[in-house]
């Protein structure tokens, strides 16, 4: 097997829905102030004592039973967090536990909002270099922990929830080549606060125009290295993190009208990791990918970091 591919999706999100109606009665804002500067209409809540781990399961399980494979084919377990405050035994490691995977390498991968598309390079090395033959890849946080529910230019904006991949060898690289770093220098734009009750913050405008002015480009060469032009995309799925980001950037990046663009942060927020493998099964379930076309996937965020990668749609 010279290549990898997603060979399935799934994802999982909390019942509670928590409209902008409800933020009007906890903070000074209101309906049309969010959307104008977010585009987010709402976004799900996890329940108290529904942990990071157990949003990551439900989406795995999903991703795993669609993909038609036993849990002991599954030889690599990554989830990709910036929320979980578990540290050992690793959200990973609990996932692989719950749905009996027996001995797949587990661990847990930090790179914030860019985690997902991270952790799927890393499973597509993994499972060409010959590692592991399947590997399951899973987004997940708890985003509502880390929010100042006081603070009205940030709780209205995260979400909880998980998305997951199963990725497997295949005859052909259904997984393009990753375009992913960062620029430490300005990783204090979006950060987590205070070690032992951490805090989301950020310099809103600052990560705009970043994101907006810089990340088009880099978004282009994914598809470059991938040796498809932009046009040839059926879909683009980036990360989740404001409306008005998603529409700048997919517009500088000169997509016809032709490619659907994931918009699920209208109904989910942002939801960091967990974001565009979310997105991404969503708009498969609804019939949105037309299968063996290509995707562009590609998260930024907190680091300032980013990566992205063009598949073909299971």
């Amino acid at each position: 097997m010279s290549g990898s591919r997603v060979v399935a999706l799934g994802h999982y999100q909390p019942e509670r829905v928590l409209t902008n109606a409800d933020l009007e009665k906890m903070v000074d804002t209101d309906d049309e102030w969010i959307l104008q500067r977010t585009g987010i209409a709402t976004r799900r809540i996890a329940a108290e004592k529904e942990t990071v781990a157990d949003m990551a399961t439900e989406a795995g399980a999903n991703a795993l039973k669609a993909s038609g494979l036993a849990p002991s084919d599954i030889g690599q377990v990554i989830v990709a967090t910036c929320s979980a405050i578990d540290r050992s035994p690793s959200t990973a490691a609990q996932v692989a536990a719950r749905l009996a995977i027996p001995s797949a390498v587990v661990f847990d991968l930090n790179n914030a909002c860019a985690g997902f598309c991270t952790a799927l390079a890393t499973a597509d090395h993994t499972v060409r270099a010959g590692a592991a033959r399947h590997a399951l890849v899973i987004g997940a946080e708890k985003m509502s922990d880390l929010v100042d529910w006081t603070d009205r230019s940030s709780c209205i904006l995260l979400g909880d929830g998980a998305g997951a991949a199963v990725v497997s060898a295949s005859d052909e690289a259904r997984i393009g080549p990753a375009v992913w770093g960062s620029d430490p220098s300005r990783s204090n734009a979006v950060r987590l606060v205070n070690e032992w009750q951490p805090r989301f913050e950020q310099e809103g405008q600052s990560v705009f125009r970043w994101a907006t002015s810089e990340l088009p480009a880099v978004a282009v060469q994914a598809c470059e290295r991938a040796g498809i032009a932009v046009g040839d995309l059926a879909a683009v799925v980036t990360h989740q993190a404001n409306l008005r980001i998603i529409e700048a950037l997919t517009k500088r990046m000169g997509l016809p009208e032709s490619v659907v663009v994931g918009r699920d942060v209208v109904e989910s927020g942002n939801t960091s990791a967990a974001s565009v493998p979310l997105a991404l099964s969503k708009m498969a379930e609804r019939g949105e990918l037309p299968s063996g076309k290509p995707v562009l996937l590609f998260a930024f965020g907190g680091g300032l970091s980013w990566a992205g990668q063009v598949i073909t749609a299971p």
